[in-house]
């Protein structure tokens, strides 16, 4: 259940960062950073800052495709950062310098996308194409699922249009260095934005029926 949901306009998830003063919206900050010199797309209305108000989890998600791909695009990329409610109380142990047992996590999730097809992908076809896992992001790289195809049917349940989607998992550990010195997000997340324009290129140049 959402309390809130904030999606993306004239104010970014950069600017909110001010406002929160908060190392989750830093790491949004630096992500966005990273996406933005990779010449990479935002997906208008397709971003999200929200919270769980159940399990007091804070999320952001956001889409970005290559430039001149249209909406919607050819390939995208959609990137879903957490902050568990645990990583905030280890947050606030190490804020007011009380004992943590463990460092604050932020959990991301990149999900690449090939659109709308005409039939079918093989997924073998599409795995070949793609790493097992990202660049290191920080102390850790993250890894590949398995791929998921999606059919998409007409009220008529004519001429479907099919999706392939391939999930790229892990988690970014925020150490006693990284939480005293913001900068080392912009240099553990700059490289991020060029892998996932690369791994764009990659999925869009596999071969596969298009509509």
């Amino acid at each position: 259940m959402t309390i809130f949901s904030v999606p993306s306009t004239s104010t970014s998830a950069t600017s909110l960062g001010f406002m929160l003063d908060h190392v989750f919206t830093d790491a949004i900050g630096a992500l966005r950073d990273a996406f933005e010199l990779a010449r990479l797309e935002r997906q208008a209305f397709e971003e999200r800052f929200q919270s769980d108000f159940l399990l007091g989890d804070v999320s952001w998600q956001t889409s970005y495709g290559l430039p001149g791909e249209g909406l919607p695009p050819r390939v995208q990329a959609d990137i879903a950062c957490t902050w568990p409610t645990w990583s905030q109380a280890a947050y606030r142990s190490w804020y007011v310098d009380e004992e943590s047992t463990e460092p604050p996590r932020i959990e991301i999730e990149i999900v690449f996308r090939r659109q709308r097809l005409s039939a079918a992908p093989d997924p073998e076809v599409v795995l070949e194409a793609l790493p097992f896992a990202s660049p290191s992001i920080g102390r850790a790289a993250l890894t590949r699922s398995g791929p998921t195809v999606e059919s998409i049917y007409g009220i008529d349940l004519n001429d479907p249009e099919y999706a392939i989607e391939v999930c790229y998992e892990g988690s970014y550990e925020l150490d006693e260095a990284r939480l005293e010195d913001g900068a080392s997000l912009d240099d553990d997340f700059g490289g991020l934005g060029g892998w996932i324009a690369a791994t764009l290129v990659q999925v869009g140049d596999v071969t596969l029926a298009e509509r």
